[in-house]
């Protein structure tokens, strides 16, 4: 593994971080200034949103996760990792650049597993940034950890498929711009245990679909983005907006969620190496007990801990992107688990004492730590929580060593 970067990919590095400098930190308190200005902040995107995504498309730093040329910038894994992982040091950088979830994955199922009509119709304006859209799996009733519990119904009617079921934390969903959910459910009880999922399109505006409430985070509701709940009652569809065919719901899935599992990490590791920057910072303005608060041992500590876990977080984060670049998803399925693990506990040490090292300012909404430690602590549980990840390395790791 040779973990040089190319110099295509360090213009891109110092495009990015220049953007981010001059457009995107500046603007952070711009956006949710302008999010709360509105009577209602789920009827209206924030304008200077829409502002920095023309900059960001007009200077060529747009749909960068793609690794197809034809519709994306033509990067590998290992070669996106770092430009992700600068996008994430702002809660708002993703979606400046189109590199947002659940947006991203839904243009990789398109891409990969879409009907010509299917990305004509959705793909196409996805691409663009004119829409936006949600991914509608996990379900309130049942642990969601295991997809084969789903019990959201997809059953064929003619040329139609009728949905019903209810799905919550669908992210994205209380955007104005989401125009189109994609549903996981089952449409047949009676095929073997993974192929009874299907995937299908359901745009939101279909009779049937309900938004019933958005959850926050931790007090977050992330407006006009949101995580919401959704019920489907009797959702009828046509029978062409079926994602590559009956059955294959859960290879869809299993396909989504490795890069966009990898790709939380490459972010988080960037809100990491930020709330590093802000601690170290800090520590050296301000004076405690006669010193600065930097000359404090436990400080020094801190920063040194922190440091060596960044670094070992990106190591395996860029081995798993090699190996997916190299020999696919399936065989890198180890060490995207096991950086998936590493990733969101690594983020919530580091920022956690830039939180501790900042004192009540920490908690505030005056710097980004507490918004960035909500985000983080909830990729312990989005796309997998860690159980699920660690019991499938135990059961690799003891496959070795069977006779």
């Amino acid at each position: 593994m040779y973990f040089e970067y190319s110099d295509k990919v360090k213009e891109l590095q110092k495009k990015l971080t220049s953007f981010m400098e001059e457009n995107v930190y500046p603007n952070e308190s711009v956006y949710e200034e302008q999010v709360h200005a509105h009577e209602s902040r789920w009827s209206a995107v924030p304008a200077i949103m829409e502002e920095l995504k023309e900059k960001a498309r007009k200077e060529g730093l747009w749909n960068l996760f793609l690794p197809e040329s034809e519709y994306g910038a033509g990067l590998t894994n290992i070669e996106y990792a770092p430009l992700c992982e600068i996008m994430g040091r702002s809660p708002i950088g993703p979606e400046v650049f189109n590199c947002n979830a659940p947006d991203t994955g839904n243009m990789e199922v398109l891409v990969r597993y879409g009907s010509e009509a299917q990305k004509e119709e959705w793909l196409k304006p996805l691409l663009e940034g004119k829409i936006r859209s949600c991914f509608s799996m996990t379900e309130p009733d049942v642990a969601s950890s295991d997809a084969t519990n789903i019990r959201t119904s997809i059953i064929r009617d003619g040329d139609e498929y009728i949905v019903n079921g209810t799905k919550w934390w669908s992210s994205g969903a209380g955007d104005p711009r989401c125009k189109i959910a994609i549903v996981m459910g089952k449409n047949d009880e009676n095929a073997p245990k993974y192929e009874q999922q299907s995937m299908i399109l359901v745009p939101l505006d279909t009779p049937g679909v309900t938004i019933k409430r958005i959850l926050p985070v931790f007090g977050y509701d992330h407006a006009p983005h949101g995580h919401a709940e959704i019920e489907f009652d009797n959702v009828r569809v046509p029978a062409s907006n079926m994602i590559w065919g009956e059955g294959k719901g859960f290879a869809i899935a299993q396909g989504r969620l490795g890069p966009g599992r990898i790709h939380h990490c490459m972010r988080l590791i960037g809100a990491a190496e930020r709330a590093l920057e802000l601690l170290c910072k800090r520590v050296q303005e301000r004076v405690a007990f006669g010193k600065r608060v930097a000359d404090q041992g436990v400080v020094q500590e801190w920063i040194a801990n922190s440091r060596i876990e960044i670094e070992q977080a990106r190591l395996l984060t860029l081995k798993a992107a090699y190996m997916m670049d190299t020999v696919g998803n399936k065989e890198a399925k180890a060490e995207i688990a096991m950086i998936k693990v590493v990733a969101p506990s690594m983020a919530l040490n580091v920022i956690d004492r830039a939180i501790q090292a900042f004192g009540a300012a920490g908690v505030s909404e005056d710097f980004p730590l507490a918004a960035q430690w909500a985000n983080s602590r909830t990729l312990r549980l989005a796309d997998g929580p860690d159980e699920v990840h660690r019991a499938q390395l135990a059961r690799l790791e003891l496959k070795k060593y069977r006779d």
